[in-house]
């Protein structure tokens, strides 16, 4: 199908005849948008805004120690005469004229990005791969998000579906994701491979008697 993805394949030396057993013809082309996202594709994204926000940590403090300087250790009047730079001129006046070395800051790094939760980015991250009108293969899309989270990507991937003609193919074991309407499940863990309701799979089962060995607990 050779759909996109951002991280690399996993290889192994049985890939390649895996793949053979795994070949079919797709009558139907295939929209270029199409893409499979996996659990290193949202891992490396949430690693890559966590340093993105390091960095930015690190410019506030750098900020911090500039409006100290600026708004108490140098007089006014030699920092708004000073007109011999105008980059250094307009960014005293900006301290000066900021209430709180705190807005100072936000203002200087209006451009990065702001905290998330590791569930929040990875939600977001579905939320900014998913186009209209293409085929989409999710593997394990429940990691890392908390149970609200999944309920949240059940709902995006329904909507999206619905109203935006998507498909999916996923890979999952979340009773959050497994109970969306409309969806075909396919046991893989049944031989031969069975199409079931989400109620009557196994991992779903033991969420049941889970809650319900502790429902007086509730």
């Amino acid at each position: 199908m050779n759909l996109a993805r951002v991280a690399l394949y996993n290889k192994s030396p049985f890939l390649e005849p895996y793949l053979k057993l795994c070949d079919f013809e797709c009558e139907q082309e295939i929209p270029r948008s199409s893409m499979m996202i996996a659990s290193d594709d949202v891992f490396n994204f949430m690693l890559n805004r966590r340093a993105l926000n390091q960095k930015a940590n690190f410019l506030c403090e750098e900020l911090f120690d500039l409006y100290n300087e600026v708004k108490y250790r140098r007089r006014r009047k030699d920092v708004v005469n000073n007109h011999s730079d105008i980059e250094l001129f307009d960014r005293n006046m900006a301290i000066l004229e900021s209430e709180s070395k705190l807005q100072f800051a936000k203002k200087s790094l209006t451009g990065n990005v702001r905290e998330y939760s590791n569930g929040e980015s990875a939600l977001q991250y579905f939320q900014e791969k998913i186009d209209e009108n293409a085929l989409y293969l999710l593997d394990e899309p429940e990691n890392s998000l908390s149970p609200e989270k999944q309920t949240q990507l059940a709902e995006y991937i329904e909507n999206s579906a619905r109203g935006c003609g998507c498909q999916f193919i996923i890979a999952n074991h979340s009773p959050f994701l497994l109970a969306m309407k409309r969806s075909r499940i396919y046991d893989l863990d049944s031989y031969p491979v069975e199409v079931k309701k989400w109620t009557e799979l196994e991992n779903v089962r033991l969420y049941r008697d889970f809650f319900k060995e502790h429902e007086s607990e509730f």
